[in-house]
């Protein structure tokens, strides 16, 4: 049994779901859930802050800044408590309510931004609110996930390896692209050693990340309202963009099977049963996807029917259908 003095010392690394048996989908499902910020961006967390803790831009008595909405923040006020900084978390009125619970439990401060930008989203005013922060002189540290290269770093050195070591034989690999760090970092990790692994970037129906048309987005976590400064198109193979409609059907598919995952997970399994079924019909590739985080911080939001009935109300009778064909594939 491990033994551990700092809560970022703990993270399962090997934990994959074989989804052909629970939806009939020929796709390997990383767990990323299972550590005590609960989610992925424990690692890029990580590897920001100790970078910036190396470059001496963070050091005692410095404010940790960032703009999230919900598992980094978390992430960052898990090490911010840790390592006994002060933790200021700049999100929306999207950031799941568990989530802003936890950050603040953990002794960050969250603010909430509620101006949309002209996108209709909100990353542009908080990364504005952000930056007049750390132009207050009052020392405040912006890591700065959109652009920061510590973010893919972190899962070129650790996430892609992982898949790398249990699937050798890896034909594809399909990421959620949110600030793009999981993406890329996996991304170059392959093209880098030759490996012939198509990589599909999933998005969300609504986000511009890759050219995208901004509509409302309702579902925390994946897509952007503000290209990320990380994103390099030339390491990704195919794009698939998911409706928050097919999103909330499949982590009810998953929910009904006794999977409990989160709205990022929705989003790359649905687009990746759709890829593998226009792509591969009828076979099995070795295939492999990331699931982010899982469940309980969304039991306000894309598993409370009150919610679902306010913002997608046509999905309120055919998710209460037992046994429906939910992920349209």
């Amino acid at each position: 049994m491990p033994l551990i003095t700092s809560p970022q010392d703990f993270n399962v690394d090997d934990l994959y779901v074989d989804l052909k048996p629970v939806l009939d989908i020929p796709l390997y499902l990383k767990c990323e859930g299972f550590n005590f910020a609960g989610s992925v961006k424990l690692k890029a967390a990580a590897a920001m802050v100790e970078a910036a803790e190396r470059d001496g831009a963070l050091a005692p008595g410095s404010t940790i800044v960032e703009s999230s909405s919900g598992n980094l923040g978390i992430a960052l006020s898990l090490i911010a408590a840790s390592r006994g900084y002060r933790f200021v978390c700049v999100t929306d009125p999207r950031c799941n309510p568990a989530s802003v619970r936890v950050m603040r439990a953990l002794g960050a401060e969250v603010r909430v931004i509620s101006r949309q930008d002209a996108n209709g989203g909100y990353l542009d005013s908080r990364i504005r609110y952000v930056r007049g922060l750390c132009e207050s002189g009052a020392g405040y540290v912006w890591l700065n996930q959109y652009a920061n290269d510590n973010n893919w770093i972190a899962h070129y050195r650790g996430t892609a390896p992982a898949i790398d070591r249990q699937f050798p034989d890896l034909e594809v690999l399909f990421v959620g692209a949110g600030t793009t760090g999981t993406l890329m970092g996996c991304a170059r990790y392959f093209r880098e050693r030759g490996r012939p692994v198509t990589i599909v970037a999933i998005d969300a129906v609504g986000s511009v990340t890759f050219g995208g048309i901004p509509e409302r987005r309702m579902v925390p976590g994946l897509g952007t309202s503000s290209r990320p400064g990380l994103v390099d198109e030339s390491y990704v193979d195919d794009v698939v963009h998911v409706p928050e409609t097919d999103t909330i059907r499949t982590v009810h598919a998953l929910a009904s099977r006794g999977f409990l995952f989160g709205g990022s997970t929705g989003t790359v399994v649905s687009g990746a049963a759709r890829w593998l079924a226009e792509k591969y019909p009828g076979e099995r590739p070795v295939a492999a996807a990331i699931a982010p985080d899982l469940g309980e911080r969304y039991l306000d939001s894309i598993y409370d029917e009150s919610w679902l009935r306010e913002h997608f109300s046509e999905l309120t009778a055919e998710l209460g259908q037992p046994g429906a064909d939910i992920l349209g594939v």
